[in-house]
């Protein structure tokens, strides 16, 4: 079984990684394990996030596991600068490098920074917010209509006050992001997920893949 941390920046993807992404790894033979920044050196985990602090964490994970990977939110970054996530894992991953040496290659070391926050992968299927509790059905066709407005729910964000966070709670003021995001993740399952959002769908073929070395 290969041993797989994700350092995740905050509770939600906490739950997530542990209640859905863990269970699909688990079938390719690969244990991944969700770590709140700061808690591999002892610290209080989550938020706070920056380049210098993720470095840190990811690096000492790695001496304690086979792989190591990451679900961060770019914007939550305090030092982003380049506005392309792409760019910033290109970044994590050097840095990593040249504190650790040659041992690190990129099997083993997958810094992924989610475009925009965790709730975005909620509007592959906008019609599960019909489970959250007391919602009605103007307030799911509207997140609806949200997700209808985009290419795909990774491009869902052209405002600070429009992140996908926000737009949930402007229709679903009862939301609560810890109980009900990991949850209707699974309800949506990871299949769909993937298909709608690309790029969280080539760190899940990358995560995949550690399965095979």
């Amino acid at each position: 079984m290969i041993r797989l941390a994700v350092s995740v920046e905050g509770s939600t993807e906490r739950e997530f990684v542990k209640d859905v992404l863990a269970e699909h790894l688990r079938a390719n033979g690969i244990e991944a394990t969700p770590i709140l920044l700061g808690r591999a050196r002892g610290l209080h985990g989550g938020g706070n996030v920056s380049t210098v602090r993720l470095v840190a964490e990811m690096s000492r994970l790695y001496w304690n596991f086979d792989a190591v990977t990451s679900l961060v939110d770019y914007y939550g970054f305090r030092d982003h600068v380049s506005g392309d996530p792409e760019k910033l894992q290109e970044r994590l991953f050097a840095e990593i490098k040249d504190r650790i040496g040659r041992e690190v290659h990129r099997e083993n070391m997958l810094p992924y920074v989610q475009r925009y926050e965790f709730e975005a992968l909620l509007f592959s299927d906008a019609g599960v917010f019909a489970d959250v509790p007391g919602v009605s059905g103007e307030s799911v066709r509207l997140l609806q209509d949200i997700r209808r407005q985009f290419p795909t729910p990774e491009d869902i964000n052209d405002h600070s006050e429009t992140a996908p966070s926000k737009r949930i709670l402007g229709a679903i003021p009862r939301y609560r992001k810890v109980v009900n995001g990991p949850r209707l993740a699974g309800k949506i399952g990871l299949a769909v997920i993937r298909k709608e959002c690309p790029r969280f769908g080539a760190w899940l073929t990358d995560l995949e893949a550690l399965g095979t070395h």
